[in-house]
């Protein structure tokens, strides 16, 4: 396997991982309460990463962090839980796959990656084989709900640019840099929860069970990958892989909740799943561009090896 596979089937168990969440909640958490769950995924997987890695932000990676752990955090798992709870059918899953159009406008706007027409239509491809997977005949429609799902499309999806765009600080690893976006969206996300939602709901053993395996597999883990994924891949590719977390939901309500699965939506999978490895190389770094010399600069280049000698040039 070449070192890019390996980062890419890396990278690629984060939206796997992402794809339990749905049987999870529904099988393991208390009902009704997104917000209060958004808020158990990250701020107890932030402050677990920043006891583990003890780095703290310095600089101007304070406001950045902020920044980052708002768009792919603080915001995006409200916005999420707004659409799923508004959009049913599957429609808020369809919504959410056009982030990777999202990430295509952003990356050429502020990576300068020139998108090129494969990914286009591998992005395009992979919105329409989700949708074959999750829509159902007569899956209504609220202004309200699709709103949210574009905004947290968009929150997601720029927040995956200025990820890649900022990279991470000098001696920092990707694991600290995703504690401080846990921790900052976690932060942001706990007063709306609080004064929405009210005070906690009791847990039992099976809910103790969830949460912990939502914060850290789920989101500790699967973040860290995600991240690391973005510093090494394309943000295109990264998000190309996005439309794995739907499938892996389907193929997990039908393995374990009975849920079934027909030709149509099987199709749909061939398709989304096609469109998202052919995604892995539907784009390419941008070339170094050669610098032009001036005429000045090569006279002046020219007569400082002069000057040098021969013995030294060799």
């Amino acid at each position: 396997m070449s070192r890019k596979a390996a980062v890419i089937a890396l990278t690629a168990l984060a939206p796997v991982s992402w794809g339990s969440t749905y049987a999870l909640t529904t099988e393991f958490l208390p009902p009704d309460r997104p917000l209060f769950t958004g808020l158990m995924r990250a701020l107890p997987a932030g402050l677990a990463l920043l006891a583990l890695t003890r780095t703290l932000p310095r600089g101007a990676w304070w406001w950045k962090s902020a920044v980052l752990g708002a768009l792919n955090i603080g915001a995006f798992f409200p916005l999420l839980f707004l659409a799923a709870y508004r959009l049913p059918g599957g429609v808020a899953a369809v919504v959410g796959s056009v982030g990777p159009l999202f990430v295509v406008g952003l990356a050429a706007l502020l990576l300068g990656e020139r998108p090129t027409l494969r990914a286009l239509l591998a992005a395009v491809a992979a919105a329409f084989g989700v949708s074959l997977v999750v829509l159902k005949a007569g899956a209504a429609f609220d202004l309200v709900g699709v709103l949210a799902g574009l905004a947290s499309a968009v929150s997601m999806s720029a927040g995956t640019v200025l990820t890649k765009r900022w990279g991470r600080p000098e001696g920092v690893g990707p694991l600290a840099l995703t504690g401080w976006q846990l921790s900052a969206g976690g932060l942001l996300i706990a007063p709306v929860a609080f004064l929405v939602e009210g005070a906690p709901p009791v847990l039992d053993a099976r809910g103790l069970a969830g949460y912990a395996y939502l914060a850290l597999a789920n989101t500790a883990v699967a973040y860290w990958l995600w991240f690391r994924g973005i510093e090494r891949l394309t943000a295109t590719a990264v998000t190309l892989l996005g439309p794995l977390s739907p499938l892996t939901a389907a193929v997990v309500g039908w393995v374990a909740l009975g849920q079934a699965l027909g030709p149509v939506q099987l199709i749909g999978m061939v398709i989304a799943f096609g469109a998202t490895l052919a995604g892995q190389w539907a784009t390419r770094p941008r070339p170094a561009t050669p610098r032009t010399f001036s005429c000045a600069e090569r006279k002046a280049q020219k007569l400082s090896m002069d000057a040098i000698g021969p013995g030294v040039r060799r």
